[in-house]
């Protein structure tokens, strides 16, 4: 049997299985095997019947849906005219990563591996669920898997055993080189080249929209900083509905920027173009020439805690002994408790690992500034208002985060805190955003009654679906919001107060610190159980979840199949069954982020 090329295709919303499916990617290429990595939407998927050897390696996101770069993919997978043994000749492996606090763990994972068995693949190994929840992370089932599936290939491909493989050490090529420019001017608009393209906007054309207010809705005294921002889409052809979400790209600190150039010694300002040493695309985001304040500021995400990958990469650059060893300690498979206790536990960044490291971070070749930093991730807020209220405008509710571990330096959000430092008084400010389809999808009967369980910033879906709802006419709306305190953190209490006024809301309140008993909203979906087994039983409401993840959706949902036995005479069990079978039928949806 000749040399396969493998083929690695990969599902990922947040980064984490591209990194996995590029390390498996750098595996191959030390076992000199001709390898591709791609995501599943940039694959011609109709190809997938004259390949050998394909790895996917896929997350699952929200509430078991695929991530965005596979859904087309999963489209075409799904469709009922494929032929039942179109796949006989595809060997293969799937890797899932999840999370096991989130009800649907590895469900992509597991649905593709039954969908390429009825298509006929072979599969090489059970397929691999790793959970992020493990105390070491998906890396505790990946590095397991990965010795598994390397020891299948080399039973298939017998001749691989007859190539010496490339030391551990070794450098393998950059994806990229750099090619600087002798001068240093920055082209205007090199920070906010957007496409002015009548499209609608989308990750690869977002729209540059001007911040139009920035406000801290949370009392000063309060120790949670939460903003309201309003965004002018004026022009921009975006139309959302209740649920949607909208994505943007956030911005390193300035003082992040800086830091890293000067530990580097980069000069922010010279210009460079890139070159992909095979046959990969040079990143959309970055335009051509590019700054390296650019590169660095909107790209790189320098701030973000660093994978495995990123030591095993930062190793081979190591001529300092002492630094070598740790570093080398740190990516081999006995040293991950270590890892995790330097890395993981007190969130430090790749940006203060640099600084950890000097000897070492001198060394640094820039030609591996794109395969030692993973480009920054968009991220996502649930839209907090409804064009019938507020046209051309959208409205996000946004938690600061901000918090300490044992390093000295508080821990801040990336995109949180960029969000926060934009100040439209000072200037007009541009953020270039695009919107998605949520997972909440609110009943468009006039009549069918909706209940809502949102506390903290999860109350943001519910005021545009409200604000959507009144404007509609559809006036059968219960709302529960909590918090810590009536005095400083009731998130937009005056518009729930008016509507209440006119009749369109029923809203119950918990503020959990405002009295000795801590109080929670599953406590005041317990005491209406009354009212919520008539709407739901006799009316048909819709029942909904917004929020953290930790406790609460799962406390929320006891409460509720608690008023199913109280006022419906329901065994455990039967409430269970109700439960369930209102999850299927989509009168119970939940959004939680963790």
């Amino acid at each position: 049997m000749s040399q396969p090329t493998l083929l690695v295709l990969y599902g990922s919303q947040t980064g984490t299985a591209q990194d996995t499916a590029q390390r498996i990617a750098r595996q191959a290429k030390r076992k000199c095997l001709q390898v591709q990595v791609l995501p599943l939407d940039n694959y011609n998927v109709a190809n997938l019947i004259s390949e050998s050897l394909v790895v996917f390696v896929c997350a699952t996101t929200g509430q078991g849906d695929p991530p965005d770069n596979m859904k087309n993919f999963w489209r075409f997978l799904f469709k009922k005219s494929l032929p039942v043994g179109s796949l006989s000749r595809l060997d293969c492996a799937i890797l899932g990563l999840g999370d096991s606090s989130y009800p649907k763990f590895n469900f992509v994972a597991k649905k593709l591996h039954k969908r390429l068995l009825q298509l006929g693949a072979s599969i090489l190994l059970p397929v691999g669920l790793a959970d992020d929840q493990h105390d070491l992370g998906s890396d505790a089932v990946t590095d397991p898997w990965l010795t598994s599936f390397w020891e299948k290939v080399f039973t298939l491909y017998p001749s691989l055993a007859d190539v010496t493989p490339l030391r551990e050490d070794e450098l393998l090529p950059p994806t990229y080189t750099f090619h600087f420019l002798d001068d240093a001017k920055e082209e205007k608009g090199d920070r906010l080249r957007i496409s002015t393209e009548q499209t609608v906007p989308s990750q690869s054309h977002p729209f540059p929209a001007r911040l139009v207010s920035n406000r801290r809705v949370t009392d000063l005294s309060h120790f949670q900083d939460v903003r309201h921002i309003e965004f002018d889409i004026t022009g921009s052809r975006i139309e959302f509905g209740a649920g949607d979400v909208v994505m943007m790209h956030p911005c390193n600190s300035p003082e992040d920027v800086q830091q890293f150039c000067q530990l580097l010694r980069l000069d922010p300002e010279v210009r460079f173009t890139l070159r992909a040493t095979d046959n990969t695309a040079v990143p959309a985001r970055l335009p051509q020439p590019c700054t390296v304040r650019h590169l660095v500021e909107s790209y790189l995400d320098i701030a973000a805690v660093p994978r495995r990958s990123f030591f095993e990469l930062l190793s081979t650059f190591a001529t300092n002994e002492l630094e070598r060893e740790k570093l080398q300690e740190f990516s081999s498979a006995a040293g991950q408790d270590e890892l995790h206790s330097y890395c993981n536990r007190p969130r430090r960044t790749a940006l203060e690992v640099l600084a950890d490291f000097p000897h070492t971070t001198a060394q640094l070749k820039v030609d591996y500034l794109l395969d030692l930093f993973p480009e920054i991730q968009p991220r996502s807020f649930s839209i907090a208002s409804s064009l019938q209220a507020h046209p051309d405008r959208l409205q996000i509710l946004v938690a600061v985060v901000s918090y300490k571990t044992k390093l000295y330096k508080p821990r801040r959000g990336l995109c949180s805190t960029w969000l926060a430092s934009l100040d439209p008084t000072q200037g007009e400010m541009y953020v270039p955003l695009w919107v998605k389809k949520g997972s909440l999808k609110f009943p468009k009967d006039r009549d069918t009654p909706v209940i809502m369980v949102g506390p903290g910033t999860g109350v943001a879906p519910f005021r545009s679906a409200l604000q959507e709802r009144i404007a509609e006419g559809k006036t059968a709306n219960v709302l529960f919001f909590g918090c810590r305190s009536e005095s400083k953190d009731f998130y937009f209490r005056s518009e729930w107060e008016e509507m209440m006024k006119a009749g369109h809301l029923t809203l119950f309140t918990a503020f959990s610190r405002d009295q000795e008993e801590k109080v929670y909203v599953q406590h005041r979906v317990r005491e209406n159980a009354g009212l919520l087994w008539d709407l739901i039983a006799n009316k048909s409401a819709c029942f909904y979840i917004a929020g953290n993840a930790k406790q609460m959706p799962a406390s929320v949902g006891d409460a509720l199949k608690e008023a199913f036995q109280q006022e419906g005479s329901m065994s455990a069990e039967e409430a269970e069954q109700m439960f369930a079978a209102m999850e299927r039928a989509g009168r119970l949806q939940s959004e939680t982020w963790s």
